[in-house]
């Protein structure tokens, strides 16, 4: 699994913002969420019962992952906020074992990051909407969490802001016994990103106007059904969240 440098994101945003172009906008009719009944492209109504027992797809580690790579990282935390302003999400991670039945795996390593809310990552210096912010040193929106026997484990974040190229992600790599079995991202349902969006905590950077949906993102566009958070409550101070990741065991 190559890794993505602060160059690489350079040249992923410009292939991702190639993809808006051929994308259109899929309207969901159901409108099973409950969340906000709005005419734009909605993943929200997938039936997890219904996706094979196949591995979750692998995708770039980058950008900006902890800084000499994620095992190396001491931040065994649930809470990854660090005062991070935002709507809070409580993310619910479930690791399962797609070479035997997707039983759950215990005692995985699971290390998420992830932007905050106006789209810069702890860590690094970038450039963004806000123009040159030096994070460097700071350790906002990344940690890990141990499985419990169930296959479980849980944060609590914020939801995640965007830059341009991209749909709204959060970064996930998960080890076992020190090895990495899995790098891969999870995406939000597109009237979920929406309806965050909207509201006055994210007004400052507003819509995602880069990438239309999820099927239009560079990650996304062929496999979200197996990358989605499924949504199990949304209000405006706080969001409840699980991502189902099966990993080769």
């Amino acid at each position: 699994m190559r890794k993505e440098n602060t160059m690489e994101r350079k040249d992923f945003l410009k292939k991702g913002l190639g993809l808006i172009g051929v994308s259109s906008l899929v309207i969901d009719a159901c409108k099973k969420d409950g969340i906000v009944n709005n005419d734009y492209s909605e993943d929200t109504a997938i039936d997890e019962s219904s996706l094979a027992c196949t591995r979750t797809p692998a995708e770039i580690e980058g950008p900006f992952p902890y800084p000499g790579g994620e095992i190396k990282n001491p931040l065994n935390r649930v809470d990854i906020t660090e005062g991070k302003p935002g709507t809070p999400l409580y993310l619910t991670f479930i690791i399962q074992n797609s070479n035997n039945g997707c039983t759950p795996v215990s005692n995985a390593r699971v290390d998420i990051w992830h932007c905050d809310k106006d789209g810069y990552y702890s860590a690094y210096p970038q450039s963004g909407y806000l123009g040159d912010i030096d994070n460097t040193g700071k350790t906002f929106l990344r940690g890990y969490q141990l499985t419990n026997a169930n296959g479980r484990c849980k944060f609590t974040t914020i939801y995640p802001g965007w830059y341009p190229g991209r749909t709204t992600h959060i970064h996930v790599e998960v080890f076992i016994n020190g090895k990495l079995k899995e790098t891969t991202q999870i995406a939000f349902p597109d009237k979920t990103n929406h309806d965050v969006y909207a509201t006055a905590a994210y007004a400052g950077h507003g819509q995602n106007t880069s990438v239309l949906n999820n099927r239009a993102d560079m990650a996304f566009s062929d496999s979200v059904a197996s990358q989605l958070v499924k949504i199990n409550s949304f209000s405006a101070t706080a969001i409840y969240g699980t991502s189902t990741i099966k990993i080769p065991g």
